[in-house]
């Protein structure tokens, strides 16, 4: 496809949010392949199920867990969001036209954002309008985060661009000490932290062009940085997990390493207690958050669904759900998802959320 000059893009994406939801979809008979007697020999329990208004040839692409919502979009860039509590409906509306590229999908208070066609956008949260749409004349390479006060981009160019939330005025920019490209950004109101493509792990002050610590991984991040308070698991393409805790205003150190033997491709997934990641080849790791010791590794997993009750729920290649006993790195049982075409990774709490090609989205999650 053509580039479209910048302010037709924005145009054409102005008009593309501001079309309204699809009717008909509340209209459907609900129904889900997962019968009665598979959900009770998996000892799960139907929370919700909805039934969403997919197109003719359209079919869901990502399912993603934010916060109290689940956003689910399709490969015609329509989305829709959905209480993740009970199913209700928030919004539906297209975000973009079918075929323009999306890099990210992060939220902040009351706004959704994301990159379209190279163009920082924010969204309402609880209706999908357009709140902005901003050409930053940059090549966007990470998904763009912001605090209270700030936002901050990484682009082609190897620089981090700070930019003043409120007006989006460029104060400064920054670039790691071996001007490696910065693919993966973390921030609150006090420290921002970045992953590169060389392995490197630094904080820097959230207002200032002034690092505070860094630490050096053996490869390249695969995929971005996941954080739990001052915690910071990274994936690296030297076959490694790595926990590094932050232990002083300018000292970060390594907790523990896992070697997973096997390509990492993607981030960790971190719950309360367990740090799950996926290793091509290999199979989904379980390792323990404290200690960083192996606790199971399941070779066809591919993702966690959920955890609860030391019980780990974890998605397979063979299509099937199968439920890993945390404590003693048993599989306890598994059961058939041969018609679930979709999931969602949830660390946050028990729920699971699947959905098959016709749109039909389920909650499901551990019975009592």
């Amino acid at each position: 496809m053509q580039r479209m000059p910048a302010g037709m893009t924005s145009l054409f994406l102005a008009a593309c949010l501001l079309t309204g939801g699809r009717a008909g979809a509340a209209a459907q008979v609900l129904s889900w392949p997962l019968s009665k007697e598979m959900l009770r020999h998996a000892q799960l329990e139907l929370v919700w199920q909805e039934n969403l208004a997919v197109a003719e040839g359209e079919q869901l692409d990502t399912m993603t867990v934010l916060d109290d919502r689940l956003y689910v979009r399709s490969n015609q860039n329509y989305v829709w969001s959905l209480d993740r509590r009970n199913g209700r409906l928030v919004f539906d509306r297209s975000i973009a036209p079918a075929g323009f590229p999306l890099l990210g999908w992060t939220a902040y208070d009351d706004t959704l954002i994301t990159v379209i066609d190279n163009q920082l956008v924010e969204l309402d949260k609880n209706t999908g309008s357009q709140r902005r749409i901003m050409d930053l004349e940059l090549s966007i390479v990470a998904p763009p985060v912001r605090n209270s006060q700030y936002f901050y981009v990484s682009a082609a160019d190897r620089r981090l661009h700070v930019f003043r939330a409120d007006d989006m005025v460029r104060l400064f920019r920054v670039a790691a000490d071996n001007n490696s490209l910065i693919t993966s950004i973390l921030a609150d109101d006090d420290l921002v932290v970045l992953g590169t493509d060389a392995g490197n792990l630094i904080g820097m002050m959230a207002d200032a062009a002034q690092k505070r610590w860094q630490f050096d991984a053996g490869g390249p991040m695969a995929g971005p940085v996941v954080s739990d308070g001052r915690c910071y698991f990274l994936a690296s393409k030297d076959t490694q997990v790595y926990r590094v805790d932050v232990t002083g205003p300018t000292a970060a150190t390594m907790a523990w390493r896992y070697q997973t033997e096997a390509i990492l491709d993607r981030e960790p997934r971190a719950t309360a207690t367990v740090v799950y990641q996926y290793a091509v080849g290999r199979g989904l790791n379980a390792i323990g958050k404290q200690s960083g010791q192996a606790l199971w590794v399941l070779p066809e997993g591919i993702e966690l669904l959920a955890e609860a009750g030391g019980r780990a729920y974890v998605t397979t290649k063979l299509k099937t759900l199968a439920v890993m006993d945390n404590a003693t790195g048993s599989k306890l049982y598994s059961v058939n998802l041969a018609k679930v075409t979709r999931f969602a990774a949830n660390t946050l709490d028990a729920n699971i959320y699947v959905a098959d090609e016709q749109g039909r989205v389920a909650c499901l999650c551990p019975a009592p």
